[in-house]
């Protein structure tokens, strides 16, 4: 269900190590009914088919996955980890800010790149 909604590999998701902990919040969160009925409907048809309560049972796990926090009512995050596992940090191809190597200022650094993909200024190919 959460590759499914995520658009990540489940391969993906299991490698975050948070796959349990946000089963245990949505189940929870969700209801017992609520979250079986979302896990038997989304195999079968999109998020946004027919029944308000489920779509909305889906953006919530959506939410879970990209932010790593329950939207709620109230809203809360999963843990401390959880907020280095975000999806929507992986997805722009980041690290969360704060939980990468390089210490306090390391983002006023511009990046390490791979010159294949950025060729330096005035490199053969590279247009001015």
């Amino acid at each position: 269900m959460s590759a499914r909604l995520t658009g990540f590999d489940g391969t993906d998701l299991e490698a975050t190590g948070m796959a349990e902990a946000y089963r245990a919040v949505a189940a929870e969160q969700l209801g017992p009914k609520r979250y079986a009925r979302l896990l038997r409907a989304l195999p079968e048809e999109p998020a946004d088919a027919g029944d308000p309560e489920l779509r909305k049972a889906a953006e919530a796990v959506t939410y879970l996955w990209y932010t790593d926090s329950w939207p709620g009512p109230p809203p809360f995050l999963v843990s401390p980890r959880a907020y280095t596992e975000a999806l929507a940090w992986k997805a722009a191809g980041l690290k969360a800010p704060a939980t990468a190597p390089g210490g306090y200022g390391s983002w006023a650094e511009e990046p390490d790149r791979p010159a294949d993909r950025y060729p330096a200024a005035g490199a053969e190919g590279s247009e001015s």
